[in-house]
């Protein structure tokens, strides 16, 4: 895709913060109006979350923090999709699908089906688990562990699944 055009590759020992700036000033440049209306959003968010945790003595996201946020904006985009879809918009569906893909640029690499899987039986025998009783301590683990690397509802899916 246009990760190199935008520098993406050279930048990965930046902050996300100096990342998003200097991607900004590349979608300008580029007159790339999604990629610019995105990561300005995402600009937008870190400010947001980095002004409320000032009263408690924090003045900039750690990187846990930031991949939490990423991945909330993902799951808002997805979510969008999933109902415009819905709701015969493709129009809309698209621009999400489009601001999903520039997002997911940020995000850890989202294991595969297969990698998750085994992940998840690990987890399973790790916290013994054999029933549906068992779905809280399976998915706090998991949640934990694979935090922007897979989504909740596939974890969530595949768990309730294996447990069953």
């Amino acid at each position: 895709m246009d990760e190199v055009k935008f520098g993406i590759k050279n930048n990965k020992n930046m902050s996300l913060k100096e990342r998003i700036g200097e991607d900004i000033k590349s979608a300008m440049k580029a007159k790339d109006k999604i990629r610019l209306e995105t990561v300005r959003g995402i600009k937008k968010a870190i400010i947001e979350k980095e002004v409320a945790l000032r009263p408690k003595g924090q003045d900039s996201l750690t990187e846990e923090q930031e991949i939490e946020l990423l991945a909330q904006q993902a799951k808002q985009r997805r979510d969008s999709i999933e109902q415009y879809q819905k709701a015969g918009r493709e129009d809309l569906a698209e621009k999400e699908q489009q601001e999903l893909a520039i997002l997911e640029t940020y995000l850890p690499k989202q294991v595969d089906d297969s990698e998750l899987e085994s992940i998840l039986d690990e987890i399973i025998a790790s916290v013994g688990a054999t029933s549906a009783k068992d779905l809280g301590k399976v998915m706090g683990t998991a949640m934990k562990q694979l935090k922007g690397k897979a989504d909740g509802k596939k974890i969530q899916a595949l768990v309730k699944s294996k447990l069953s």
